[in-house]
């Protein structure tokens, strides 16, 4: 896996945003070009006019007049169509795009396919294929930016991943109606009256109503995906009821799984739960995972990607959150725990201790790694990815972690 799956906010967080933005002004009458450096995510740039995008160079061209008063025909500008802005790890081998301005003797670049509706391009590249990343860095973002044409608007990709475009093809084609263009491929012109370039992204795994263009939010990003793939679920029952609560247990292989999952699996079948166990094969076919989560009311797992099939649960529904040991509260919290209000959802979390952790049995107990975490965070992210994520593994607190079972478990059967 290259880098963090969930976390990188944590190293990143202190880094400062652009907060500023450009516009070249409308050019005779024939086009303009407005671009948003000011969100600490991504930059976008929206091309009004005469567009015309030539793939093989990367290149997006808006014409202007040979009449035009604005000597703008050597204006370029460079953008990387993904969400982390901040983060160069995951921006550099994000294919660059280049914005220019038309001029009157370069307009023999004749238009080989002329479209009618709007289009948006954006990036596959980047740490997708963690499912994490692949809702906060581009779906989301993605359903914000496209949702408002009802369809008729054509996607553009670069850093082209066909493993993923098929994965998530039913959330793909419930935002536009047109084939995707692989602009790693494509030879010809495409001519367009509007392009967006790049996502708008507000912040983890959610949405900022109050900069979409007809207020979104978390709950008509969930209503789109029950409606994409039939989910049956809108909110958890509350009323009194012989079914038994359905608990889903995200597991992991290696690097921070359950080692005594058998022994929590039982204590929360005597608890009342119906158990369901989700291991990385069992979550690999969307929408018929999807329909398992949504039919749960409590999700459990410790922290990585699997989480965030949250996405997926109904209304007024629970998720568990296992933070290991290394001073990753926060960094959790951001990633999870912050997103689940604006879905409707009810968020706990279950903090191990050192007896909880794998690593009492790597390192003696005066060790930084239990007395002073952060001490490892400042050696820099590989050294805390090492330790804290990758070599941990969690043997819970049967005993401990019950009390917050039952707690959960009568809130869902009342």
């Amino acid at each position: 896996m290259r880098g963090s799956p969930t976390l990188t906010n944590l190293i990143s967080a202190s880094k400062q945003n652009l907060l500023y933005s450009i516009y070249v002004g409308d050019i005779g009458q024939e086009g303009k070009i407005i671009c948003d450096f000011s969100e600490a995510r991504s930059d976008t740039c929206s091309m009004f006019g005469d567009i015309r995008v030539l793939s093989s160079s990367f290149t997006i061209f808006v014409a202007m007049s040979s009449q035009s008063p604005f000597p703008l025909e050597n204006y370029t500008h460079t953008i990387k169509p993904y969400a982390r802005k901040w983060e160069p790890q995951s921006m550099k081998n994000i294919k660059e795009l280049r914005l220019k301005t038309l001029t009157g003797h370069q307009q023999n670049l004749t238009c080989n396919i002329n479209h009618a509706v709007p289009a948006i391009i954006f990036s596959t590249g980047g740490f997708l294929g963690n499912f994490f990343h692949d809702f906060t860095d581009v779906l989301i973002p993605l359903f914000v930016t496209s949702r408002q044409f009802n369809g008729n608007v054509q996607f553009l990709v670069t850093d082209f991943n066909a493993k993923w475009i098929n994965k998530y093809k039913p959330i793909l084609q419930g935002l536009s109606r047109f084939e995707i263009i692989n602009m790693d491929i494509e030879k010809i012109i495409h001519c367009f009256p509007y392009v967006h370039v790049g996502l708008k992204s507000h912040k983890v795994l959610g949405i900022d109503p109050s900069k979409t263009p007809k207020g979104y939010t978390m709950f008509d990003f969930k209503k789109f995906l029950r409606e994409i793939f039939s989910l049956k679920r809108i909110s958890i029952v509350q009323k009194r009821s012989r079914r038994k609560p359905r608990l889903l247990m995200i597991l992991r292989k290696g690097s921070r799984s359950i080692m005594n999952e058998k022994e929590v699996i039982m204590m929360a079948r005597r608890i009342g739960y119906k158990v369901i166990t989700a291991r990385p094969e069992e979550m690999k076919e969307l929408p018929k995972f999807a329909d398992i989560v949504n039919s749960c009311d409590v999700m459990m797992g410790v922290h990585g990607a699997g989480l965030a099939n949250m996405v997926f649960l109904p209304e007024k529904s629970t998720v568990i959150q296992i933070i290991p040991l290394g001073g990753l509260t926060w960094a959790c919290r951001h990633d999870y725990g912050e997103p689940a209000p604006d879905m409707g959802i009810k968020y706990l979390e279950y903090e191990i201790t050192d007896n909880e952790s794998s690593l009492i049995k790597q390192y003696p107990r005066d060790h930084a790694v239990f007395k002073d975490p952060f001490s490892i965070h400042r050696q820099g992210w590989n050294q805390l990815w090492s330790i804290f994520l990758d070599k941990q593994k969690v043997n819970i607190d049967v005993g401990r972690f019950r009390g917050l079972l039952l707690e959960v478990y009568h809130s869902v059967k009342q």
